[in-house]
């Protein structure tokens, strides 16, 4: 146990209670099981349960708005204001909480790999298995470093507190509370640990641009040529899985930053949804649960014979895992590479309408990002028989404080400086909708093809046409993917059903945009789909 010699004490934080500082994984483990918060598995994984909480409370976190941030925060629908005088008494209750508190556990660790622009972020947690997810998936300092740590910022979570919306400003008995000027984050009501990793990525997410560094919610791996490829995505769309290729070097699953000289994680670990994970699908992601130190979040297991289910989704459908990094193979020790290369845009259409892959200029690869688009498949609810448009800017809309032409801008002055090629590839369906007997999914052995292609360079030197309805250049014909699939509107047997929905998911596209386009040059509004007559 290495504690700092800047205490909580320096900070105005007063309390009784034990302070159990750095704990390391065993330790933390231990006291999990001692205190009930979880049982271990029969290969060695904690699981634990998250209670009614068992994903983000989006519509329940608050940004301070006052001076620092009046002018810099995209206010609305996603980053909702909170008054000074809320926070102060938000604030204050907490603090007595803490106060009260019998036991405490303290982590010191770095939010990005990168020396020159981590932060440096203290985590206060009253559950022993909060402690262990924040120190998997941030970054772990040496001994000498924590010795030396001074935080620049501070999160307090308490599950057990409960906020009251009339004294506090605040939705709910649940409240993630951001203020940037105190640098100072509060989590209370929810046991879902992941609040403490976006609330870290939110802070990089703030921090960074005014640095001129771009943080990105991606994957990033390294080819055998030193050469960095990063992977934009939503959830579905095969960011961890497209990633996680034995060829190439793992640098992260989720979380990075770009800088002149680097492309480096922001995590020293990974956090995997669990639900239907199989062996055969991701084998390793598979072997970390059945490692000691991964955490369990909502995986069902039997009491006797502590066998797990992943199938079994009575808990969450967002069951999730989390482990270090270097728990999969072949993983970058210092978690960081050089600039990309290459910049994947992911999206499963679920509409049948784009190509397997197409290659995006600077101002299209703008467009996109700010877009953020994938659909999702309705058809298991009652009476809804569409796919559903799903868009979230940069990729990550719920993590971005400051307005995402900032992060635009950034993207497109990156990739124009470093020459970046941009892809945009499509993980979705072929042939039609999703939602109509007989379509499949593009074959995972056709995207891998197309994107080794595009990552080895080759792919540049194919022969393109140009899509009628976005614009892009898209491949005629590559070696080992049937070409018909490049082409949308003719793998669908009635083409003017193809029509009459490409002018429909591209009409979506242009309302969605509308938000943006103030905000936008030229190059970027010209590179908007265009609406075609349905034949």
């Amino acid at each position: 146990m290495t504690k700092s010699t800047f205490d909580l004490a320096q900070q105005g934080i007063s309390t009784s209670a034990t302070l159990h500082w750095n704990l390391i994984t065993a330790p933390l483990v231990e006291m999990a099981v001692q205190r009930g918060e979880g049982i271990l598995a029969k290969d060695g994984p904690l699981v634990v349960a998250t209670g009614a909480h068992t994903g983000r409370s989006a519509k329940d976190k608050f940004i301070v708005r006052d001076a620092e941030t009046e002018e810099t925060i995209w206010w609305g629908k996603t980053n909702k204001g909170m008054t000074p005088a809320h926070f102060a008494a938000l604030k204050a209750d907490f603090l007595m909480t803490v106060g009260a508190k019998e036991t405490l556990f303290v982590q010191d660790l770095f939010g990005g790999s990168q020396p020159e622009t981590r932060v440096n972020v203290r985590v206060i947690t009253e559950f022993a298995w909060h402690s262990l997810f924040v120190r998997t998936l941030l970054v772990r300092p040496e001994a000498a470093e924590l010795a030396a740590f001074v935080p620049e910022f501070t999160i307090i979570d308490l599950p057990s507190f409960r906020a009251d919306p009339e004294r506090h400003g605040c939705r709910s008995e649940t409240v993630i509370a951001v203020n940037f000027t105190e640098k100072l984050i509060l989590i209370g009501g929810t046991a879902y640990a992941g609040e403490m990793k976006k609330s870290v990525f939110g802070i990089l997410n703030y921090k960074l641009p005014a640095e001129g560094i771009m943080p990105m919610h991606c994957s990033a791996n390294i080819g055998p040529a030193g050469d960095t490829a990063v992977f934009f995505g939503l959830s579905g769309t095969g960011k961890t899985t497209l990633s996680a290729d034995a060829s190439r070097t793992l640098i992260g699953d989720d979380e990075h930053g770009w800088s002149d000289t680097a492309v480096f994680n922001f995590e020293g670990g990974c956090y995997a949804k669990m639900i239907r994970l199989s062996e055969e699908a991701e084998p390793e992601i598979f072997a970390t649960s059945k490692r000691f130190g991964t955490i369990l979040e909502n995986v069902v297991i039997d009491a006797e014979t502590r066998e797990l289910d992943f199938d079994d989704d009575s808990l969450a459908e967002n069951s999730r895992g989390s482990y270090p990094i270097d728990f999969i193979p072949n993983t970058s020790e210092k978690n960081l590479g050089p600039p990309p290369k290459t910049v994947i845009f992911l999206t499963a259409d679920a509409y049948g309408v784009l190509p397997p892959i197409a290659r995006l200029t600077p101002d299209q690869a703008m467009y996109h990002f700010l877009s953020g688009y994938t659909a999702r498949v309705a058809g298991t609810e009652i009476g809804v028989t569409e796919p559903q448009a799903t868009f979230s800017t940069c990729f990550g809309e719920p993590f971005m404080p400051r307005h995402p032409s900032v992060y635009g801008y950034l993207l497109k002055s990156r990739i124009a400086k470093g020459g970046v090629t941009c892809w945009l590839v499509n993980t979705g369906w072929t042939g039609g909708k999703a939602t109509m007997p007989g379509i499949k999914r593009m074959p995972i052995k056709a995207t891998r093809a197309l994107l080794n292609a595009a990552l080895d360079g080759s792919l540049s030197n194919a022969e393109f046409r140009t899509d009628p309805n976005f614009g892009f250049d898209v491949p005629v014909a590559v070696p080992g993917v049937d070409s018909t699939m490049l082409d949308p509107r003719a793998a669908w047997a009635d083409k003017a059903d193809y029509d009459r929905t490409a002018v429909k998911l591209v009409g979506e596209f242009i309302e969605n945009f509308v938000q943006f386009e103030a905000h936008v040059d030229e190059g970027v509004r010209q590179s908007a789909p265009k609406l075609l007559e349905t034949v």
